[in-house]
């Protein structure tokens, strides 16, 4: 994949999103048009309620527009059967919830290894076991949870299974990470751990990042900050140059 910024990732033509309660239909999505460039970490901030997690289920193919259009690498991917979007997510979406949606009766180790045994049958993901547990393993010690690989979800704090959620995210090697609330059930000095870590993993590796968030405070770490009000966005900051990007303000 070309990573020159003058191509776009990621992009969205007048998405719209209505849900209806009975005879009552209720806009959230107005009109989005929004492009990610290759590398960026982009933070979409609003309020509780204003339709940023709908806007990230539209992006990550999670659910289907009442109108518009959402783009990958140039190619619409919102009008995708569902076999195929399924297999673009595994493919090249890695993707985070505040909830953490861990499977119970896995193991951390287990649990990051999942979706590269959903890629593969049983035979294909056995030949490759070797590899694929090498990196489960060291993802899980570049996010601070080597010690805790035979833990189960039970076992672990809010920040070790937000962390096992980046990893398992990771392990498949995406184009894009989609994270949804990272810290919203974090402790203050955990969220802050949490975004730190994902701040190094989009300098570091430039992984494309798109997060959404009520915490405005968040935005002192992305490339670049829009803002979702009344079912449009807004600029709320400009791309910033990488070698001035800010850090996690203390």
């Amino acid at each position: 994949m070309n990573k020159g910024l003058g191509n776009m990732l990621l992009e969205t033509v007048g998405l719209k999103k209505s849900f209806h309660k009975g005879k009552v239909t209720i806009p959230v999505l107005a009109g989005v048009d929004l492009s990610v460039r290759p590398g960026e970490l982009l933070a979409i901030i609003g309020q509780s309620g204003s339709g940023k997690s709908t806007l990230l289920h539209l992006l990550g193919t999670l659910d289907a527009p009442t109108a518009g259009e959402v783009h990958f690498e140039g190619r619409r991917i919102d009008n995708l059967s569902s076999s195929r979007r399924d297999k673009l997510r595994n493919r090249h979406f890695g993707m985070i919830f505040q909830s953490y949606h861990l499977l119970p009766e896995l193991n951390t180790f287990e649990n990051v290894l999942a979706p590269l045994m959903i890629r593969y049958s049983t035979w294909g993901y056995m030949t490759r076991r070797h590899k694929y547990r090498d990196a489960a393993t060291e993802l899980l010690e570049i996010v601070g949870l080597g010690h805790r690989l035979k833990h189960r979800p039970s076992e672990l704090s809010g920040g070790e299974m937000q962390r096992a959620a980046i990893a398992r995210a990771l392990v498949a090697g995406p184009d894009l990470l989609l994270a949804d609330e990272p810290t919203g059930n974090l402790d203050h000095q955990t969220g802050q751990e949490i975004l730190e870590l994902l701040c190094r993993l989009n300098s570091e590796q430039n992984l494309t990042i798109v997060m959404v968030t009520h915490d405005t405070g968040i935005g002192a770490i992305a490339d670049r900050v829009v803002r979702l009000v009344d079912g449009r966005l807004a600029e709320a900051r400009a791309p910033e140059t990488r070698t001035t990007k800010k850090r996690i303000p203390a």
